[in-house]
């Protein structure tokens, strides 16, 4: 989060477990009161996350190697989608909440 936010500090966070698919899954819904989002890929295979609807391997916000982390920036609270080059293993996405 930024210095300063004006929406306050986080709190608490969530996690959620979400098994790898070779097709699109949502990672996380858009939450208005989210502080910021975490993704580790625990995964042998690439992870292609996306900011907004429909991950692919040619629409993406960013590419998280297996067993890479990514942080959004902290005042991002839309969906987030992701899919996998291939199923194999899980991401585990923190939400940080106030």
């Amino acid at each position: 989060m930024a210095f300063g936010d004006p929406r306050g500090i986080s709190t608490s966070a969530t996690v959620t477990q979400v098994a790898s698919s070779a097709s699109n899954v949502t990672m996380k819904a858009a939450n208005i009161n989210r502080r910021g989002i975490s993704i580790f890929n625990d995964s042998t295979q690439v992870l292609y996350a996306k900011c907004g609807a429909t991950a692919s391997s040619t629409s993406y916000t960013v590419k998280i190697a297996a067993g890479g982390y990514w942080e959004t920036i902290s005042d991002y609270c839309g969906l987030i989608d992701g899919i996998w080059a291939s199923a194999d293993g899980n991401a585990y996405v923190t939400e940080f909440l106030p």
